[in-house]
């Protein structure tokens, strides 16, 4: 029996113990809401370290609690820096990395059961690599930044297997990759042959009616009464003109195809350089003064002749002149210098640079320049016309410019400052061919 004064006493211990109990529950709801004992701990952990002895496993298994999680939380965000380890218990993960394009990403894994995330963040004190979403409820067993720490350092041991045991995780995953990686080259490869093979067939298929249309054009202006019918000529002769245009670009696709192919034919003579530079630049005279752009050529004496096929040269420097007028304001600069160099195995050569006072190329763009399609700036702003301002193109020019130093056992590169169209900082493009 229970007198009435301690009657009245109990119940308001026990009320006030089941409020406090309600409140405990409630504040541990939020955050850690299931229960997981240390056998059950342990036994998740030798899934993760199977090099651990169970002494280890124990001290891992005090140290770390178990918190849920709902479908679609970011447990990781990539680059941030994070203090806290997870051993998933049970639920999904998606372990993904931004790309360039900051609206792209690339999933790299789905972790499961048994699966670590972020200990390599918290051993090398670096941010986070990837990020990770749970694609299920998720329970994790977690242990923060401070406590990870404190084992690695009372047990040398330790830190050591769970160094091992990351790293052979990190192995498994880079294999993965690699595989993943070789397939999708395997599969570009293949994409890049079949329009290779489609820009051969397409320029072969446009080759015979422009030459066509051509022949038939230069027939109507033979036999065409200029003083009584002026105004007819002048539409063959801008039909002349676009069919010359359209057949550059045609030779050009073609020209592409024999680099793709490694299959440009050279026929290598002794070249004069300064000869076939002003051969270059008195074909593209007209273009220049259309723009006011002064070339000028500058040629050392003691430039070494080179031993090169002449049309091949003469296309090179061409696209190179192109360019540089292309890409330089009204009114600019073109400085084409020739000058003896020697080549990384010491190989004597004739060095040729055209320098501009254009609007110049950011370094990132230096080496992707020569790649063929590439287009810096955005094809809808560009101009219709081969050497207007900042005129559209084919994307094919440097391109061809890089086979042919190569065929020729050269090279070609750029420099520049950066890319500025109210500096113009301006652009120096380099091709080096062997001496004779």
């Amino acid at each position: 029996m229970v007198a009435g004064s301690d009657y009245i006493h109990f119940a308001r211990l026990l009320r006030t113990f089941t409020c406090n109990a309600t409140v405990a529950i409630s504040t541990e709801e939020s955050a850690y809401t299931t229960f997981m004992n240390k056998e059950e701990k342990i036994s998740l952990l030798q899934l993760v370290y199977k090099g651990l002895e169970d002494e280890s496993l124990a001290e891992i298994a005090e140290l770390s609690h178990i918190r849920d999680y709902p479908t679609n939380y970011l447990l990781c965000r990539e680059g941030e820096h994070e203090d806290v380890l997870y051993v998933i218990a049970e639920g999904k993960v998606i372990i993904s990395q931004q790309l360039g394009d900051e609206e792209s990403t690339r999933i790299l894994r789905v972790g499961g059961k048994g699966d670590v995330i972020g200990e390599m963040g918290l051993i090398q004190n670096a941010p986070r690599s990837a990020s990770v979403h749970t694609t299920t409820p998720c329970s994790m067993l977690e242990m923060d930044k401070k406590d990870f720490e404190s084992i690695l350092s009372k047990n040398p041991h330790i830190a050591l297997d769970l160094i091992g045991i990351t790293l052979d995780r990190l192995r498994e995953n880079d294999k993965k990759s690699i595989s993943e990686l070789q397939k999708t080259n395997k599969v570009l490869r293949q994409m890049d042959r079949n329009k290779m093979e489609f820009i051969q067939v397409t320029a072969h298929e446009l080759r015979t009616p422009l030459t066509v249309l051509k022949g038939y054009v230069n027939v109507l202006q033979a036999s065409l009464d200029a003083e009584t019918k002026s105004g007819l000529g002048e539409v063959l002769q801008g039909i002349d003109k676009g069919t010359d245009r359209m057949h550059g670009i045609v030779n050009t696709m073609l020209d592409l195809t024999r680099i793709d192919a490694d299959s440009f034919k050279i026929s290598p003579v002794i070249v004069p350089v300064k000869q076939i530079l002003e051969k270059v630049a008195y074909k593209l005279s007209t273009a220049a003064q259309e723009r006011n752009i002064d070339v000028v050529i500058e040629h050392n004496a003691d430039t070494p002749n080179i031993k090169a096929d002449p049309a091949l040269m003469e296309k090179a420097l061409h696209h190179l002149l192109v360019n540089a007028i292309k890409y330089t304001p009204d009114g600019g600069n073109i400085t084409i210098t020739a000058s003896p160099s020697v080549l990384e195995n010491n190989t004597k050569s004739a060095k040729i640079s055209i320098q501009d006072t254009g609007i110049g190329l950011d370094a990132e763009h230096h080496e992707l320049a020569f790649e063929k399609f590439y287009q810096v700036a955005d094809v809808a702003t560009h101009s219709s016309g081969k050497t207007s301002f900042k005129g559209g193109g084919s994307g094919l020019g440097l391109a061809i410019v890089r086979g042919i130093a190569e065929a020729h056992g050269g090279k070609t590169w750029v420099e520049s400052e950066g890319y500025d169209e109210e500096i113009c900082p301006g652009s120096t493009f380099y091709l080096e061919i062997p001496a004779s």
